[in-house]
């Protein structure tokens, strides 16, 4: 239904608004800037927009012209509190705060899908849902938006949802990836505090001393990582920081750290969690210490439907071309929230290449970075092939139903 030179028509305005949501990065759920802008570029068009009571997200039903089920498009569009260093024209204007992330390509690519719908609306078997979600960087919009109702705006609930993400580095421009199953982690923080009590250094014996525990707790972990996770269900422990005392010749009553858990299924992440609790109380004990662990599940894991997977891929490979699209090898252990759309729906969340041309995708600096630059071409690709999955779904559910009868849309 569509191809690459639908969207090229719509390029330039496409990338001026990627432009300008660069140079206003907004963070986490509240992103007045960001939806006033994505309400204006859908001014015009046949949709019923509404938009967020606890967050500031927008969301946008267009209506097809013939009867049918109702499939969901989500966009993110938070920045992150990153200096951006990337040298473009159109960086960041807001100092610490940049789309280190590429939300904004998802954003503007969303709202170029829009407008190639809107295009073809007549020849729609039912309804497009489009979600563009602020919080997606540790702040759980699309819960949020899950409670307000998105997944039943067009009245029903969607049979079928997708998503996208840009990649600055290890996929060239105009490539795509997608998988069964799980494609990205479970992600979990973890704050430790080990309490004793302190102490003077040449009198350990006098003292409860909370940093050599710390330090065994740390060790430890890594090795129960690989004695309690079964390696075809593999999870990863990172501590990230370790603080404790102040000066030398000064045992302190508390040391503390945080860690990362990364796991690709539930039950990997249920069973690190006992394991690493049990693991961090037990030397505590041992030491004569106490610990206190808040262990937060942040997000789920993000699990492609096999069948919607599928879908995706031929799709991909129908719009963007059958040599740029493949089937990933294995998950990423990054973290997604549209992991709780995918909870309650079937659907596929699909890797975008979008490493500028000419540069190396394998060096060229990742997602998050501030050097992270991503090629303008990849709003068009975003476009199209989002575009096309809402699209193609809602052709193949109608050829599905075929020969039943449908009441007619009023």
């Amino acid at each position: 239904m569509f191809v690459r030179t639908d969207a090229l028509a719509i390029e330039d305005s496409l990338v001026r608004l990627r432009h300008a949501l660069h140079r206003q990065p907004e963070l986490g759920l509240d992103l007045p800037r960001t939806q006033r802008a994505v309400l204006d570029a859908l001014a015009g068009l046949p949709l019923e927009i509404t938009t967020g009571k606890r967050l500031t997200s927008v969301t946008a039903v267009l209506r097809g012209g013939l009867p049918g089920p109702a499939v969901l498009l989500r966009g993110d569009m938070d920045a992150l509190p990153v200096r951006e260093d990337s040298a473009v024209p159109y960086a960041s204007e807001v100092p610490g705060r940049m789309h280190a992330c590429g939300h904004d390509l998802h954003t503007a690519g969303l709202v170029g899908a829009a407008r190639l719908l809107a295009a073809r609306r007549a020849e729609l078997a039912g309804d497009v849902v489009f979600m563009f979600q602020p919080g997606e960087e540790g702040m759980g919009g699309a819960r949020l938006m899950i409670e307000e109702g998105v997944l039943d705006a067009a009245g029903s609930r969607v049979v079928a949802a997708y998503a996208l993400h840009v990649t600055s580095a290890v996929l060239p421009a105009g490539t795509a990836a997608v998988r069964p199953g799980p494609v990205l982690a479970a992600s979990d923080e973890v704050s430790v505090r080990v309490v004793g009590a302190g102490g003077h250094g040449s009198s350990p014996h006098s003292a409860k001393d909370p940093v050599p525990a710390v330090c065994e707790m740390v060790t430890a972990l890594q090795t129960m990582v690989t004695r309690t996770v079964d390696i075809f269900d593999p999870a990863v422990v990172t501590v990230g920081s370790l603080h404790a005392g102040s000066a030398g010749n000064v045992i302190p009553e508390s040391a503390e750290f945080t860690a990362t858990v990364r796991s690709f299924s539930d039950a990997a992440q249920a069973r690190v969690r006992s394991a690493f609790e049990r693991t961090v109380h037990g030397i505590a004990a041992a030491h004569g210490l106490t610990a206190c662990v808040d262990y937060r599940e942040n997000y789920p894991v993000t699990v492609n439907d096999p069948a919607e997977a599928a879908f995706a891929l031929r799709t991909a490979r129908g719009v963007l071309g059958a040599t740029r699209v493949f089937e990933a090898p294995r998950p990423m252990a990054g973290s997604e929230d549209f992991s709780y759309v995918l909870r309650e729906v079937p659907g596929a969340y699909v890797g975008l290449g979008a490493c500028p041309s000419g540069s190396d995708p394998s060096a060229a600096p990742m997602n998050h970075s501030p050097q992270a630059v991503y090629d303008d071409s990849a709003v068009v690709d975003a476009a199209v092939l989002l575009a096309g999955l809402a699209a193609g779904r809602l052709r193949e559910a109608a050829g599905k139903s075929a020969g039943e009868p449908s009441p007619e849309r009023s």
